[in-house]
């Protein structure tokens, strides 16, 4: 009979033990981490350089960790991945708008708010109601009526403000953002009488027998009644963003150029983002004042050390060159067909512009010029140039926006100098604007020269899109619409220059990656590459299967901000 061997059963029992330790592993679920977000099973348009087509984005960290294919998404899930099948619908990088004023129009959007309004009379009943809504309000303000409803020149009368609001001063700034409209009162407070001389960057508009000022400000006389508005309060303005910042994620955009910030437009961005609020990436361009001149420069360089962070850059600065042609203050190269004769208004001296963005350049700014006439974008591409010459290329991305009028020997200059097109495509339209307030008193021939954007891309420049907002719709779809098609939305119209028409693909670049190339982010955004951020959104739609004619009725379901949700949600996606 065999002896018992106590050590031959220890070694048995712990064999044991290890097989059901084993068996018992082997029946659990494998726990194992994987990315934070699985989106499959889509269109994903990625704007990379290749322009190339995937089905599927992971997301790790708020950064991009996985472009293509639904199958190989599988290696980035993980028990702890939230994973959404998007059922086919097209994703694509955030929308980047390069020109667009939010504070501005959410304080707007609060105030007697104009925009949108069919006529004049409408305007009355919109005043009306405002101002008995608001009886301690001290002045009416608010803005956005337009300049074609009151004829050639956009200079309505102060006498339709006084028979509404009789008893206080009422300023009501037009679309554009370039005439002011005041009663009696308010030309009262700021002392414009008929001796009032026009200052030099604008024109007080008067009654022609009488001289008296009829209550319509172009340009720089703006600021003889704007000076004495009661200033906004911070509470104001944040309330006025929140509003802006929650409009512009729902139309899918994530980074802005805000194209005139001073100190309180600054505060209230960091107000914002010190609430964790602020669901945007903000290039600021700081004004530049005409009055001060090279002075400034150390208060300049001071507000961009100051409030330059994770999610606002004030290393741009932006200059006016120049007003519009619908009051003829835009600079042209040849005179206006008007009896004065006269070539518009060149905000800085030309010289002096070369000057300024010289020592700009030199001291690491990026210039932001508006430009509407061709006189004004021919100065600004010689201020660049001179910087160019004086301190050798810095790479800082200047750029012009507007460019209604580009006279053809300068289009090729944008690509020689490194001159970022910032063009507001939703104004290449034959609307009034542009058929009664514009053509007759430029001609048909410097017409065809209006916003040639096919023109400028075919030369190899960059082209990046921006709506003006409040001045125009800050939703990119009916934007790129009218890229694609030169026409506006009534079927009837024109088309205006078709062959300045340009493709898809060229529009989704310009509100993309070529927005963020001269947001200075490009390296970041702009684009569906692994290491970039996640800033995307989930359209309700292919824009490449529909008629260009549809796009202006697409909608962004979800827009992700570093990969977080801040407009729509991911989950309803599925349901």
């Amino acid at each position: 009979m065999a002896r018992f061997n106590p050590q031959l059963k220890f070694v048995l029992l712990i064999l044991s033990l290890a097989l059901a330790s084993a068996c018992s592993d082997h029946d659990k679920p494998v726990s194992r981490i994987g990315d934070d977000i699985v989106l499959q099973n889509a269109f994903v348009y990625t704007v990379d350089p290749e322009r190339r087509e995937a089905q599927a984005v992971a997301i790790r960290d708020g950064r991009i960790s996985y472009v293509g294919s639904t199958e190989g998404a599988e290696a980035h899930i993980g028990t702890n991945t939230r994973v959404v099948d998007l059922g086919g619908r097209m994703l694509m990088p955030g929308f980047q708008d390069s020109h667009i004023h939010p504070l501005w129009a959410g304080l707007e959007a609060s105030a007697c708010d104009l925009n949108g309004l069919a006529g004049v009379a409408e305007y009355r009943q919109a005043i009306a109601s405002y101002a008995s809504a608001n009886p301690d309000a001290p002045w009416i303000l608010g803005g956005g009526w337009s300049m074609s409803e009151f004829g050639p020149g956009g200079a309505p009368g102060k006498d339709i403000l006084d028979e509404i609001v009789p008893d206080r001063p009422v300023y009501l700034t037009s679309a554009d953002g370039h005439t002011g409209w005041a009663n009696s009162a308010a030309l009262k407070i700021a002392g414009i009488t008929k001796d009032t001389p026009d200052p030099e960057d604008g024109r007080i508009d008067r009654d022609p027998e009488t001289g008296e000022a009829i209550g319509s400000l172009q340009e720089g006389a703006m600021n003889l009644v704007a000076q004495h508005v009661p200033p906004t309060s911070l509470a104001d303005r944040i309330g006025g963003l929140r509003y802006s910042v929650e409009l512009l994620n729902s139309y899918g955009i994530t980074s802005i150029t805000d194209a005139i910030v001073n100190r309180e437009e600054l505060e209230t961005y960091k107000a914002l983002e010190d609430r964790g609020e602020l669901s945007l990436r903000v290039v600021a361009s700081l004004w530049w004042d005409r009055e001060q001149g090279l002075d400034q420069l150390s208060a300049l360089v001071a507000l961009r050390d100051e409030y330059s962070d994770e999610l606002i850059d004030a290393a741009t600065v932006k200059i006016m060159q120049d007003g519009v042609m619908e009051n003829y203050t835009a600079a042209m190269l040849e005179p206006y067909l008007i009896p004065d004769g006269s070539r518009g208004i060149p905000m800085v001296e030309p010289e002096f512009l070369k000057e300024a963005v010289t020592a700009l350049d030199a001291e690491g700014f990026q210039v932001h010029f508006h430009a509407i006439g061709d006189a004004a974008v021919r100065q600004s591409l010689d201020a660049v140039e001179e910087a160019l010459l004086e301190n050798g290329q810095l790479g800082h991305r200047h750029h012009i926006s507007h460019l209604q009028m580009i006279d053809p020997a300068d289009i090729p200059r944008f690509a020689e100098l490194d001159v970022i097109a910032n063009f507001q495509p939703l104004w290449a339209t034959a609307s009034k604007y542009v058929t009664e307030l514009t053509v007759p008193f430029i001609g048909a021939e410097r017409a065809r020269w209006m916003y040639p954007i096919k023109s400028v891309l075919d030369t190899g420049a960059v082209v990046a899109f921006g709506s003006d907002w409040s001045v125009s719709t800050a939703n990119p779809f009916p934007q790129m619409e009218v890229a694609i098609t030169r026409k506006g939305e009534d079927e009837n119209m024109e088309v205006l220059i078709p062959e300045e028409r340009i493709d898809l693909a060229s529009a989704l670049a310009a509100f993309t990656i070529n927005a963020a190339f001269l947001n200075r982010h490009d390296d970041t955004t702009g684009s569906i590459e692994v290491g970039k951020l996640a800033d995307l959104v989930v359209l309700d739609r292919n824009l490449f299967d529909i008629e260009p004619s549809a796009i202006s009725d697409t909608r962004v379901l979800v827009t992700l901000f570093g990969g977080r949700e801040v407009h729509g949600a991911l989950d309803e996606l599925e349901l």
